[in-house]
């Protein structure tokens, strides 16, 4: 929440903590975060980031009850960007599912030019499957 509503960087923009890993010791922490933008943006966002560390770590400080405020590290996080990468790759490898259903015959119903009303032969088709089912 600091992050985004006390920041004045203009620089830290459009940040996501993804998560944090804390030492056992609470004496360091890694801030995973991740940055909407090309490389460029998040590499500002970053150094913007930690250039705040010092004022990050004071308002951890005064909200935690703790012996040590934590030294904060912030760590570009991949795992979205990585995810992208993946699903533009499927997206590429794989065929779509509608491209699928437009191209194959077996899953396009045939069309009916002259619909016949439909007649009441539920009693023929009982004995015709009963037949059926004797024989076998």
């Amino acid at each position: 929440m600091a992050i985004l509503a006390d920041l004045k960087d203009p620089r830290v923009q459009d940040v996501t903590v993804t998560y944090v890993e804390v030492s056992g010791d609470m004496r360091h922490a890694k801030v995973h975060v991740s940055v909407m933008g090309d490389e460029t943006k998040q590499s500002l966002c970053l150094r913007g980031l930690q250039n705040s560390a010092g004022y990050l770590q004071t308002k951890l400080g005064k909200r935690i009850e703790s012996r040590y405020t934590p030294r904060l590290e912030f760590i570009l996080d991949q795992g979205v960007k990585k995810s992208i990468e993946i699903s533009k790759i499927l997206d590429r490898v794989l065929p779509a599912k509608d491209k699928l259903d437009d191209s194959d015959p077996a899953t396009v119903e045939p069309e009916q030019d002259d619909p016949a009303p439909a007649e009441d032969n539920s009693a023929e088709d009982n004995a015709a499957e009963d037949d059926s089912e004797q024989t076998d």
